[in-house]
């Protein structure tokens, strides 16, 4: 009887005995968890730095088999800001960002390679200014556990540099780098 008690408890609770799932999150850009800076050269012997203060995304987490995990994310171009209205408004303008024709930008995944101990390359497909290009974000696990609000999180950095002329900006000074910082609350 004893035996049989057992055998029923752990068909009734399958999940006991099975390994993790993948998980789907929501990056947490309402409680600003998240986000995405670019730095570029200014005329080609300095630095100047930003971000997009909107965007939105999810992704597919799946631990066992990381492989198998997504990222999607949609950028609001409009939004870019450089700590400096007037840079902003020239950016937004058509010759860079273009807003007025593409107000968005997007990223999808397309795989996922494993390269290390918490690391890894998304590959991906990321449209920006009417122009879709593979790229691939160099990324790196941060962590994972409960919050204090009762839900479950998870994060990651990653870094990408892209080339302006791929884009159709005219955009003289080299290459820009994008850096993605990216908690997620699981659903």
């Amino acid at each position: 009887m004893k035996k049989l008690l057992i055998a029923a408890m752990l068909l009734a609770t399958p999940t006991a005995i099975s390994t993790a799932q993948a998980a789907d999150y929501v990056i947490d850009t309402e409680g600003m968890h998240a986000a995405i800076q670019f730095r570029v050269k200014h005329v080609g012997i300095s630095w100047l730095a930003g971000r997009f203060d909107k965007f939105e995304g999810t992704y597919t987490y799946d631990k066992d088999d990381l492989e198998n995990s997504k990222v999607n994310v949609t950028i609001d171009v409009t939004s870019v800001n450089t700590n400096h209205t007037a840079r902003d408004e020239h950016i937004r303008e058509a010759d860079y960002l273009n807003v007025a024709v593409n107000p968005t930008a997007s990223f999808e995944s397309t795989g996922i390679q494993v390269t290390g101990d918490g690391t890894g390359v998304i590959h991906g497909t990321l449209t920006l200014n009417g122009k879709s290009n593979h790229v691939h974000l160099d990324t790196k696990f941060v962590g994972e556990g409960d919050d204090p609000w009762g839900g479950y999180r998870s994060a990651f950095e990653a870094t990408t540099t892209i080339n302006p002329q791929d884009y159709d900006f005219k955009f003289e000074y080299g290459d820009v780098e994008l850096t993605l910082y990216v908690e997620g609350v699981r659903q």
